[in-house]
Order: structure tokens, then sequence, then C-alpha cells
């Protein structure tokens, strides 16, 4: 397309938040930009996993059959400490299956989304700078292959993955004293391409064969004439006082030598990529006047899972939503942010840090595997597999244990 020189909401990012921001922006009949830094379709490092919350979301976007005809997985393959656990999804208020796609795929097809309901779409356009207006972001600077132009906006959506470059030029900081991840995938042919149960591995050990605070997964893609991959990886906690002492790449090879013979793995580990995950609403400034952080730039990534893409399009959603209700965004996105994830990732951040403590995984971990209760319950908690419509026991104590948690915190979460 042309060079646009204004819009009403401008979102930069086309990743699941930004793309579900744009469609819904779009919807409800608001003139739409969505750019983005590059050219689409473009890889993106991650799990490719979509738990039950995320399905519920791309349900919502209208994507509930097109997602069908890719993999359904039921639910989780827990291995680890001698033991090999059958997790079914919880079900509950929230779908009862999940799937796996490619985000070269997935990322694409809900950039389409947003176009089609009416966003306009304009790829290989990075965001380097703002320009202001008081308090107020007037116009972004975005540059191409022919130079830098500015588009002005009344409204702003960042979405501009972990990293968020324009995010730090609006103010976000990364705290880096609680839990953050490291993390790597790949993607390798399998004879589980098929596999109705993701996998995940709780005793992830190095070469060396020590326990590291992380754990690997592979998530089948599906196949086609019998032929077919999995997205493997493998992620560790830290802290600021506990860094990751890990070369990532090195260990997914580790991972998949491994387990290969159980999973049917080729040899060759295919674009294998790595990342640094702030998680747990780990930053501050997520808002202004005018504009608003989403999805990974909001450090909306789950503490205990490493689960992102279902933020992502939550708070793509819930951003059009508060936009469109409030004319200040600088106290009501936060407020919004603590009020549904808050509690939730003020608990989960607290025991993620626990796991980064020497000696912690290795004491607790064979007593949490011998127990089918337990770890389904550890599913749902640590899968973000609770809603404010559950009202059972489980639902009940992971609320009272975000509550009290989060009185304790030095910096709560989006603070």
């Amino acid at each position: 397309m042309t060079r646009p020189t204004s819009t009403d909401v401008l979102v930069v990012g086309a990743g699941p938040a930004g793309s579900a921001a744009a469609a819904w922006a779009a919807r409800q009949g608001l003139d739409t930009l969505l750019v983005d830094a590059a050219v689409f379709p473009r890889d993106k490092t991650c799990g490719d996993g979509l738990t039950p919350r995320a399905v519920g979301e791309l349900e919502l976007l209208g994507l509930g059959d097109w997602l069908r005809a890719h993999t359904v997985s039921q639910g989780l393959r827990a291995h680890g400490f001698g033991q090999t656990l059958l997790l079914p999804w919880p079900g509950g208020t929230l779908p009862s299956w999940g799937s796996a796609v490619a985000r070269t795929e997935l990322d694409d097809h809900l950039r389409t989304t947003a176009i089609k309901a009416g966003s306009a779409g304009l790829d290989g356009a990075r965001a380097v700078d703002v320009r202001r207006d008081g308090d107020r972001v007037s116009a972004v600077v975005l540059r191409d292959a022919d130079g830098d132009f500015e588009v002005a906006c009344e409204r702003l959506v960042v979405a501009d993955g972990v990293r968020s470059p324009l995010g730090k030029k609006l103010g976000r900081e990364w705290h880096r004293d609680t839990v953050y991840a490291v993390a790597g995938r790949c993607y390798v042919d399998s004879t589980m391409a098929d596999d109705p149960w993701i996998s995940s591995h709780l005793e992830l050990r190095d070469e060396q064969g020590d326990i590291l605070s992380g754990y690997g997964w592979v998530f089948p893609l599906g196949s086609s004439d019998g032929r077919g991959s999995v997205n493997l990886g493998a992620g560790t906690l830290a802290t600021a006082k506990r860094p990751a002492e890990v070369a990532i790449k090195p260990l997914m090879q580790v991972y998949a030598d491994t387990i290969r013979d159980d999973f049917g793995l080729a040899e060759e580990l295919r674009m294998p990529t790595s990342a640094l995950l702030p998680m747990g609403g780990a930053v501050s400034h997520v808002a202004g006047r005018n504009w608003a952080l989403v999805g990974d730039a909001a450090a909306l990534v789950n503490p205990l899972n490493g689960e992102g893409i279902d933020y992502g399009l939550e708070s793509g959603r819930l951003v059009v939503d508060t936009m469109t209700s409030s004319d200040d965004l600088s106290a009501a996105w936060p407020a919004l942010l603590q009020d549904h994830y808050g509690e939730a990732f003020s608990i989960a951040r607290r025991l993620a840090g626990l796991v980064t403590v020497p000696g912690v995984l290795r004491a607790l971990g064979p007593a949490g595997m011998r127990s089918d209760w337990l770890m389904t319950l550890a599913l749902r908690w640590m899968g973000n597999l609770v809603t404010d419509d559950d009202r059972d026991r489980a639902a009940r104590v992971w609320r009272w244990a975000g509550r009290h948690s989060i009185t304790r915190d030095a910096r709560p979460p989006f603070s």
C-alpha cells in the first residue's frame, strides 16, 4: 500500500496481540492501521502451543473452525522423575482442547484476519520514534526501505514484542528482580507429529546430568502424507540474583538426543532460535494518555510455563475496549492489567522464583509427579486455566494465594 499519513488507531507489531487489537478495533468501525517491521509471513521464536485459553480467544475472533483443521491436543503428557502422567485439559469455563500452529502460519493468518475485518496493513516499516503533543503521542515515525515518514494517530497500541523498542522510547522499563526465562525452540521431523498430547519434560538435565530450573517440550504440529514435525524446545528460569548460565541451543541438542527414540525424532534440528522473556508483568510504564503496551511488550507471559499467546490475544481485545471507554489510558490500562492478571502473576512468579533456588526442584519434583491429582491441579494453575468465572475450590485457592502474594510484593506486576 502507499504510505499512510494518519489513522485513528495505530497498532505497531502484528503478532497475536497487535493483530487481535487491530481486528477488534476495525470491527468497532475505527480507522485502523497495523504495521510491522517484518514482511509477512515471518518466523517468531515460540513454542507454538495454544492452550485452551488461547483457543477461546481465537474462537471469539471466528477462527475456531480454522484452528480445528490443525492439530488438536487433549492435554499434557508430563514426564519426569521416573513418572509419566496424562493430564487432560481441565475444561471448566474454557474450551476442553488445545492446539499448536507454527507462528509463521498463525501470525500471518491473524494479520490477514485483521485486514479482512477492515484494518489497513503495512509491513516492512519499523517504528523508530514518536512525536508528542503534551502528554499525548501525536504521531509515530516509521522507517521503510525508502526512508522515514510519520503517521499521525489518535490512539497507539504498542505490540512490538519482548524487546519493545518503541516501548522503550515511551519509557517502558523491564525489572529483572523477578523471574524471567531464557528459551529456545527448533523444528524436528518426528513419527509423533500427530500425537494428541503435548509433552513436557519437567526433569530437564544438562550435558553433565545436572537438573536445571526449567523444562523441555514437544508440541506436535501434525502431518500430511505420513510426514510431519514437532516443535521441540527448552527453557530455563532465572532472576537477577540467580541468572541462567546455560547455552540454550546446545541444551536443545542434549534434550533431543535424550528423548530421540521415544519420539521418533530425526537427527536434524531445523531453524533453532532463542529468546529472553520478561514475564509476569515485570515492566513499568505500560501506558500513557493515549497509548498502551500489550502482549509481550507488557511482559504478559506466564511465569510458570512461558505461555504468552493467550495473554497477547486477550490484551489485544481488552485494550480496544479500554480505549473506547476511557479518554486517559495512563491509569486505566495498568489498573485493568492489575485487575485481570496482577494476583495470578504475583503468585506465579513467586512460585517460579522458588524453582531457581538450587535443590528445590530436585526435592519437590519426585513428590509432585507421584500424584495425578496434584499434577492436574498444577496444570490448571501453571497453564493459566483459571478464569474469573470459575467458582470451584481450586480456583478459589488460586485467587486467595494471589491476593496474599501481591500484598507482599516489593514491586507488584505492572508497577
